[in-house]
């Protein structure tokens, strides 16, 4: 008698333990560029980051704006963010614990919201953040292929962008 190779009366993977486990977990996902990842980063007002979540590529934005606002740090009188996190429920989020979000709208958003684009231009020092963390070529290339092992590196990379804040103050 010739073994099968589909014994047990399913067309599809066996379900239970040996079902496939995803990278999502890892933070890896599909993208445009590849397969990779997203560094979403909460930064203060002088462009030094505060926290880090690590989502798939494919990942839109708005979906880590609550765990990046729940960080335990003190509470900002505005957010600067892209439009990739322009939302009726994170602006309401924001307003409700009295942040005031400078967030462009999008281009497909039936109702204008006005956007104070004077204030907005601050958002090139979180820009530069991120120039100044990929400066790090492991940060840059993620040669970790997981989230236990890369999340260490990036805020040890944050680390070394906070030094020159707390070396030669008198």
């Amino acid at each position: 008698m010739a073994a099968y190779d589909r014994q047990h009366g399913g067309p599809g993977a066996q379900q239970g333990r040996w079902r496939k486990r995803g990278t999502h977990k890892e933070g890896f996902g599909r993208s445009r560029g590849g397969f990779t990842s997203k560094i979403h980063a909460r930064a203060d007002g002088q462009g030094r980051p505060l926290g880090f979540e690590l989502t798939g590529g494919e990942v839109s934005d708005y979906t880590e704006a609550d765990a990046l606002m729940a960080l335990p740090v003190a509470i900002p009188q505005g957010l600067l963010a892209d439009k990739g996190y322009d939302s009726d429920s994170i602006r309401e989020g924001l307003f409700f614990h009295g942040v005031l979000p400078v967030i462009p709208p999008r281009s497909n958003r039936t109702q204008h919201i006005p956007c104070d684009f004077r204030r907005y231009r601050d958002r090139n020092r979180i820009e530069r953040m991120f120039n100044r963390l990929k400066q790090f070529r492991r940060i840059a290339t993620r040669y970790d292929k997981t989230r236990k092992s890369f999340l260490p590196f990036l805020n040890l990379a944050a680390v070394k962008l906070w030094l020159p804040s707390f070396v030669n103050r008198a």
